[in-house]
């Protein structure tokens, strides 16, 4: 698992405690544009993976020892041919400004350079509109260098590839958002304006800086359902305000935000899809998925390893990724040469459940022995696919392409011990009502 921040859109102000101006700019961070009739939401398309993530098989112990032995030989030799194929490139590149950067400036170019390698495409497009910045790579291939003018208030996505002097590939990217008109950008909110989500989608609001009045600054932001149901803020720390109701949101209703200070008003409204609730059993390894109440479908899954279980709870899938790279060395899981435990370039069907690195993916490089069989990863959990996701028949392209961001992954009977923060991504209903009502600076 690796602790990475989510994406989420931008919220722009000018003055007073929210501020007299406010602006939105597009949600990033998913590379799927969902479309209707199969249950998937709305979300702007981006084509690009995200910064490496974390996620990989792991041995795990069978049920018994004549299956440890059968599956462990099956499962090291896929490892070490998979491990063969991807040989770690020796390029590395660096984005400027780096991932995650928020108030970036208009007039600050975009730079891409490369070590140990030359640059072999590099792309900054604007998540909402599709939009390419132009640029220009330097002679020598090491560096790539934006010449188009970025706009204000808009969220960037850079894609950049590279090779090495053996032809080993890397990939580079980072999501950026540019300075409001105002030039005083104070934080971020989520779900995107005029997007449709799961039930388990909270609304979040994320600030730039500490907020020293709470109250004041939560008088600002209402939030009501077309569901008649009550919602509540609740602050996780003094950068962070979430709000939900004590269920599930109503399918079919229809979320309003309103932010309003000096006088000025911004109203963002989301509609609530379908409900789907996902349930992963560690122990069967079996997830079932039941939407609006009817089971509709169960797949053999494959969780986290003895050694790596997956976090027990509710999750809320905030992110969802055509492909994806995940390094074992981005969570200190390294062989002892320092080489990454995995290193797996384009892992397919990939949606984020946590901050700190669960995701619920496509396995290629897992057996038939494993799935239903066997615990393998790292903490995520693993679903049947084939290499470069192509194949629309795979399991994990069937979950991906019939989820939404905000649906609801319930995870249980894992042999992990800690207790899953509801701060940590979307988790927010592993919180007592009683609990979170407590947080909220307005009563």
């Amino acid at each position: 698992m690796i602790t990475a921040r989510k994406r989420r859109t931008g919220l722009m102000a000018t003055a007073g405690v929210i501020g007299g101006a406010l602006a939105l700019t597009a949600l990033g961070g998913t590379s799927h544009a969902a479309t209707g009739g199969n249950g998937t939401g709305t979300q702007p398309t981006s084509q690009a993976p995200t910064p490496t993530q974390s996620s990989a098989p792991a041995p795990a112990k069978a049920q018994t020892q004549a299956q440890t032995q059968t599956q462990t030989q099956t499962q090291t030799q896929g490892d070490q041919a998979s491990a063969a194929a991807q040989a770690p490139s020796d390029a590395r590149i660096k984005i400027t400004p780096g991932p995650g950067s928020n108030n970036v400036g208009v007039d600050r170019p975009v730079v891409v350079t490369v070590s140990n390698g030359k640059l072999t495409k590099v792309t900054v497009t604007a998540v909402a509109s599709g939009t390419e910045v132009a640029g220009t790579l330097s002679a020598d291939g090491t560096s790539w260098k934006s010449t188009g003018r970025l706009e204000r208030a808009t969220k960037y996505q850079v894609a950049s590839e590279a090779v090495d002097a053996q032809g080993r590939s890397v990939t580079g990217n980072a999501t950026i958002t540019t300075v409001s008109p105002a030039n005083n950008f104070i934080g971020h909110l989520s779900p995107e304006n005029g997007s449709t989500v799961g039930v388990g989608m909270p609304v979040t609001v994320d600030f730039g800086k500490a907020v020293a009045d709470r109250a004041a600054v939560q008088s600002a932001i209402q939030v009501s359902s077309s569901g008649g149901q009550q919602v509540v803020g609740h602050w996780f720390n003094d950068h962070r305000l979430d709000f939900r109701p004590q269920n599930y949101w109503k399918p079919g209703s229809t979320v309003t935000v309103t932010l309003s200070s000096s006088g000025v008003q911004k109203t963002v409204t989301f509609k609530i899809g379908r409900s789907q609730i996902s349930t992963v059993d560690a122990k069967t390894k079996q997830m079932t998925v039941v939407r609006d109440g009817k089971k509709i479908k169960t797949i053999p899954i494959s969780s986290g390893s003895a050694e790596h279980p997956t976090y027990n709870g509710r999750m809320v899938i905030s992110e969802k990724f055509r492909q994806i790279h995940m390094n074992g060395a981005t969570v200190g899981l390294t062989e002892k040469d320092g080489k990454p435990s995995y290193d797996i370039k384009a892992v397919p069907h990939a949606m984020r459940l946590t901050d700190s690195g669960t995701f619920i993916h496509g396995n290629y490089w897992g057996t038939d022995a494993v799935f239903g069989k066997v615990n393998t990863s790292h903490g995520c959990v693993g679903l049947k696919d084939v290499r470069g996701g192509g194949s629309s028949r795979t399991p994990a392209a069937w979950f991906f392409d019939n989820s939404m961001i905000g649906d609801v992954v319930i995870i249980k009977n894992s042999q992990d011990k800690t207790k899953l923060a509801p701060g940590n991504g979307l988790s927010d209903w592993n919180m007592p009502w009683s609990e979170w009502v407590s947080g909220s600076a307005t009563g």
